[in-house]
């Protein structure tokens, strides 16, 4: 044999003991979600609040819901994580989204960001580009609010571009993935222990540490005719975030959805039953089936 297949062999060997480690690590994310049923606190789209709250119950978790700064930051204290979305903007957000990721980062609190429609006007705009300075752990979002994203904090060539098109993707996963490590390295920068995740939900989902590039097949396509699949998903993040590092908290949820989606897609008979299928689907999937997901290492 080779030098160069015994190079091949033995990184065909560590890649799958990096994986058997992930699994386990996902698996122990879902039991303790479980055991410990941690408190996320959610300042999220008030059109989709309903399920991002009963996601994170049925996972197993805890919810707060609330738009009042001083509410959000005096519980923050308290909550294992938190979780930002901007969908569905009210004038107040503008100088209220600021302060509350000034001090969830001064309080060292770990947190999701969804940056729904990032691109779309000034005032999204302004919040979304204070977050650089107050950045949080994981962001949660389609390849299109990703690339916005990453060119607003200036971490883009100017070809690398996207165009907006309100909370739906205009570019695949693919070309999400370069601004996607970008965002999770500069994360890194500022976050607890210097770990951080992007996860980039589409057709194949993807996760990354800005190192480490997962891609995570299956999911239905019916999360897209359910208002608030995606800002569920970040609320569910954030209750893996609340007991699990970044990377494991953003795998596990994604692949969370995607089992219970993929459950839910069988037994439903149109988007109505499908959401109350996957709301059972998350209570029922086990730790053992999240981590066994197919997950492909780039």
């Amino acid at each position: 044999m080779s030098d160069d297949s015994h190079v091949h062999c033995g990184t065909q060997t560590s890649q799958s003991n990096d994986l058997a480690e992930l699994r386990e690590a996902i698996a122990q994310a879902v039991r303790d979600v479980k055991a410990k049923t941690p408190l996320a606190q959610s300042f999220t789209n008030f059109v989709t609040i309903n399920l991002v709250a009963n996601a994170q119950l049925a996972a197993g978790g805890t919810a707060a819901m609330s738009f009042l700064p001083d509410d959000v930051i005096e519980t923050a204290k308290i909550a294992g994580a938190n979780y930002i979305n901007v969908g569905t903007l009210l004038p107040f957000y503008k100088d209220a989204l600021p302060t509350i990721a000034q001090r969830l980062n001064y309080l060292g609190k770990p947190w999701v960001l969804d940056p729904v429609a990032a691109g779309i006007g000034k005032t999204r705009t302004a919040i979304l580009q204070s977050f650089k300075a107050a950045p949080p752990t994981v962001i949660r979002a389609n390849a299109s609010e990703v690339i916005a994203l990453a060119n607003m904090w200036g971490l883009l060539d100017a070809d690398k571009k996207s165009r907006p098109a309100g909370v739906e993707s205009v570019d695949e996963v693919d070309a999400a993935i370069e601004p996607a490590k970008l965002l999770a390295r500069f994360l890194a920068q500022s976050a607890p222990n210097h770990q951080a995740a992007v996860a980039v939900s589409g057709k194949i989902d993807l996760v990354t540490d800005g190192k480490h590039v997962y891609r995570l097949p299956g999911g239905s396509a019916m999360m897209a005719k359910i208002t608030g699949a995606g800002c569920s998903l970040g609320g569910v993040t954030a209750t893996y975030l609340a007991i699990a590092e970044p990377l494991i908290a953003a795998l596990a949820a994604s692949l969370l959805y995607d089992r219970a989606a993929e459950v839910a897609e069988a037994e439903a008979k149109g988007p109505g039953s499908f959401q109350v299928a996957f709301l059972d689907a998350l209570w029922n999937v086990t730790a053992e089936q999240v981590a066994g997901s197919e997950i492909l290492a780039q």
